[in-house]
């Protein structure tokens, strides 16, 4: 089969597309089909040698994908059968025309969406499942800061947001995402480049603070979001992206305040987490994507590349161009 690949370390330049083994199907594993795949973070950071796959996962990469069920792995339990459209969250190997997936982490696609919307919403959309639901306990009423509004991620977690009945305020770096947060349902978006997202989200909730921030910065913002956190607040770290470093009284700010600061790596969590964590995503949130009203949720695609443009892809999201998810299509 032919798979993204590079054999060192660096730029985009170092991606290539190279004819691998097809894998085989474990116990309890699916062999899927790739149709589309879809880029991350992660991606770029793996390819710098910044962020190694699990133990035991596939060195490709992608972290999610959308195809059709082409082979069952022995004591597979009969829901899949052979031909059926299906999404999966994935340690790695997505961006590949084949991938193993333990039967538990693929996902039926939502009636109505097509294989590349499939694609855009394993690991973005559980990732702000799990931030605001399992780690954040969103509750209806409250605000909720997300930085970075207009990524992948952002636009998920604006959405689910919205439906808990929570009040979603956003940051990002130019009018167009702010456009596009706030077309989703941000109830106000601040531009981080020409103002202080502190001060105007304590303008913004008269003083209070926020119960909830979605932090994908880290290091930089550090000082701003705990001077936003409300009483009681919870601050959900879940990337470095403004460096990995704290200089200042960062415990007795968050001491004062009784704030939480919880962290989150979905990519290195077991099984049995990922597996519960995908049940109750299929559960709670799956059917919203198929039902017309004013609660559907969408995934908001940037762009469409092929496979053999991998490097261009790579390019754009790394100049942080795009707003919502990149995908890849897979020869066929």
């Amino acid at each position: 089969m032919l798979a993204v690949y590079f054999d060192n370390p660096g730029g985009p330049e170092n991606l290539y597309i190279k004819e691998v083994p097809k894998p085989i199907p474990g116990e309890g594993e699916v062999l899927l089909k790739v149709a589309v795949s879809a880029l991350n973070r992660a991606d770029l950071f793996q390819r710098q040698g910044q962020y190694h796959p699990p133990p035991g996962a596939s060195s490709i990469l992608g972290l999610e994908a959308s195809g059709y069920v082409s082979e069952l792995g022995p004591g597979c339990q009969g829901h899949w059968k052979i031909g059926d459209p299906a999404m999966a969250l994935l340690p790695g190997g997505g961006q590949a025309q084949y991938v193993t997936v333990p039967e538990e982490l693929l996902m039926s696609i939502p009636e109505g969406l097509t294989l590349h919307q499939a694609a855009a919403i394993p690991e973005v959309w559980l990732t702000s499942f799990q931030l605001l639901h399992l780690l954040g306990n969103v509750q209806a009423g409250e605000t909720v800061l997300i930085h970075a509004g207009a990524s992948a991620v952002g636009t998920a977690a604006i959405q689910l947001t919205r439906m808990a009945g929570a009040i979603p305020l956003v940051t990002a770096g130019s009018q167009k995402k702010l456009q596009m947060a706030e077309k989703l349902g941000a109830a106000a978006g601040f531009n981080y480049k020409e103002q202080d997202f502190c001060e105007a989200t304590l303008k913004f909730t008269k003083g209070a603070g926020v119960n909830l921030i979605l932090d994908c910065i880290g290091g930089s913002y550090w000082e701003k979001n705990v001077n936003c956190l409300a009483l009681d607040g919870r601050w959900i770290l879940y990337g470095l992206l403004g460096g990995e470093d704290v200089s200042g009284p960062l415990f007795s700010k968050l001491f004062y305040k009784r704030g939480s600061l919880i962290t989150s790596r979905l990519r290195n969590r077991d099984k049995k987490y990922k597996q519960m964590l995908v049940k109750a995503f299929t559960e709670q949130i799956l059917p919203h994507f198929s039902k017309d009203g004013p609660q559907r949720l969408l995934p908001v695609l940037d762009r469409v590349y092929p496979m053999a443009e991998i490097q261009a892809a790579h390019e754009y999201m790394q100049a942080n161009r795009n707003v919502g998810k990149i995908v890849l299509e897979l020869p066929q």
